[in-house]
């Protein structure tokens, strides 16, 4: 099979058992709508456990599990933060955290110790924002992280 076919085969597989797995409250936040079990990324379930932690943390407002899936010398870079340690992002970025609400899932995609993810999240307030996101892995854990928001879409303040 050519690895072209793979692949569109392979997000289309992914698609349809997130979109199948919607709301599986039994194994992540019911606010999780777009699951990433390791299931779901058997060709390499080792770099999708963070990403999956990554989600997670930020959902249920939990540092401790956000600190646990990450390596030392993190860094975290957005159009407003550029390649910022844990403790800025601590201090600049994690308030946003109480204002999440839900993040849908559309695509994931993990090669080798990189990881792509598209989503929507869902503010508190009913306010969408989307992101792409970037995931550099070593040894099971992210190394870098790149969000990449949607046009037009400054979170929180998005107008949606």
């Amino acid at each position: 099979m050519k690895p072209t076919i793979f692949f569109v085969k392979l997000l289309f597989l992914i698609g349809f058992t997130l979109s199948c797995q919607a709301g599986s409250a039994q194994t992540t936040p019911a606010h999780f709508v777009g699951t990433l079990n390791d299931a779901n990324a058997a060709l390499n379930a080792p770099n999708l456990k963070p990403v999956k932690g990554w989600y997670e943390a930020w959902l249920n407002k939990d540092w401790n599990l956000l600190t646990q899936v990450l390596a030392d010398g993190f860094t975290f870079s957005s159009p407003l933060d550029d390649h910022i340690n844990l403790k800025a992002v601590k201090e600049r970025c994690w308030s946003n955290a109480y204002k999440m609400k839900q993040a849908d899932v559309e695509k994931v995609v993990v090669n080798g110790d990189n990881a792509f993810v598209i989503s929507t999240g869902w503010t508190t307030e009913g306010k969408s924002f989307r992101n792409c996101d970037y995931f550099k892995l070593k040894n099971g854990k992210i190394m870098a992280y790149e969000c990449f928001f949607g046009p037009g879409i400054s979170f929180p303040n998005s107008g949606k």
